[in-house]
This record gives structure tokens, sequence and C-alpha cells, in this order.
């Protein structure tokens, strides 16, 4: 059986080599790492993409869900913490599992039963998005749309839209090309939803998309979208 691989991140060393001791009695949890702040772990999440964290959410200067929302790929989370309303927040943004420490062997399992279970489905990108009081873990799939605010950009998915604390030009180099494209300037989408696209007398091109929105097309990057729909074209 394919490992699981874990990246263990609590600011508290005896804290982390708890986790560590209850993942011994599992020859199928591999710990690749361990950090003891948001920034460490950060790094370390990007260059390892474990499967799961196991994510103290109070930590120093940044916490468990300022961590999350600084990834662009979010992997499967379970949150341990000591404070309760913490464990609730948990369960608002749909975590995997939480557990209260100190952690107990019974709730260990449990929590690893549930790890296994999502891991042998489907995984779908997704991100994580603290937009107000309101905690999301959101399918790349479902974003079909990134507006730029300045240093923000603008998501939207569903029938919501919510802010993630990243720039559009750096949200274009760490997304999948093949399905997102910018438009414009201030603008990318999910060809997944591309509806139509017009191409009016002036020259100004724009596409429709299955939500009802429409986006106009730069003359640069117009040239750019008709050789990525040819070359999809091929390959299809």
């Amino acid at each position: 059986m394919k490992k699981i691989r874990v990246i263990v991140i609590d600011d508290e060393r005896n804290a982390r080599n708890e986790i560590k001791r209850l993942m011994a009695e599992y020859t199928d949890l591999e710990l690749i790492a361990e950090a003891q702040n948001a920034d460490e772990a950060k790094s370390m999440i990007e260059e390892k993409q474990p499967d799961v964290v196991f994510l103290d959410i109070q930590m120093p200067e940044k916490s468990g869900f300022d961590l999350l929302e600084a990834l662009v790929h979010v992997p499967q989370v379970v949150f341990v913490t000591a404070f309760d309303q913490y464990a609730v927040k948990a369960f608002e943004v749909s975590a995997l599992d939480y557990l209260m420490k100190p952690v107990r062997g019974e709730r260990f399992a449990k929590a690893i039963e549930q790890v296994k279970q999502k891991l042998t489905t489907a995984q779908e990108d997704r991100i994580f998005v603290k937009d107000r009081n309101q905690y999301h873990f959101i399918r790349w799939n479902d974003v079909f749309l990134i507006e730029s605010m300045d240093n923000y950009a603008r998501l939207y998915f569903g029938d919501k839209k919510v802010f993630l604390k990243s720039s559009l030009n750096q949200l274009e180099t760490r997304l999948d090309g093949s399905v997102f494209f910018r438009v414009n300037r201030a603008q990318l989408i999910n060809t997944r939803f591309i509806a139509h696209i017009q191409t009016p007398a002036d020259g100004k091109a724009k596409i429709g998309l299955t939500t009802g929105d429409c986006v106009d097309v730069s003359e640069r990057q117009w040239v750019k979208f008709k050789l990525m729909m040819d070359a999809k074209n091929k390959d299809g």
C-alpha cells in the first residue's frame, strides 16, 4: 500500500512529538517533515506536497488559518487545537477532522480512518480562503472567474465571490495554464466554463461563460487564446 505522506505543524515541540508518537503505531503513515511556524510550513508544503498535514491552529505570529490562506494548493488537513472555538471553525471550513489536545489514541485512530477514506477517492485541487468571518475550502474546478483587485484577487464560484491574498500575476504563474487563461490585464477565466466566443467586426473578442458572465479579450491575449485552443483541438 502506498504510504500516506504527512507533515506535522505545531509551534510546541511536545505537541509535535505527541503526534509523531501516535503516528508510529501506523506503518502506512510516513512523516516527511515537521514545522514549528506557518512560514516554515508553507515552504515545506509547497516543496514536498504532502497528502495530509496535522495542523495546529493557534500559533505565534501566523495561525494555521493564515498558513492555509497563503497556499495555492491545499492538502488534506487535520486540525489539532487546544481551543474549542477553533474546533468549531474547523468544522465550518470542512476540514477532514480535528483533534483536541491532548490527543487521545482512539480519536487519532478515527482521524486516520477518515484520512484513508478521503485519500482513496478522487482528489480535487483546492484552496483555502478566509473571507470576513467565513472560511472556505474551494475547489479550483469550481472557480470560473478571477479578477485583479490591486494586491488581492477576487474569486467567483457558484453564487459567491471571495477575496484572496494574492495578485493575479502570482496566480497566473501557479495555476494550470491549460485550464486558467489570462484574457486581459484584470481577469483570468476557467476555460472549462466557456459557453461561446464572439468575434465582432471591430475585432474585439468576447468570451461568454456558462454562468452568464461575459469577459473581453485583449488583442494580445486573443492571439495566445487561439493558439491554445488550436492546440487543444489537435490533442482532442
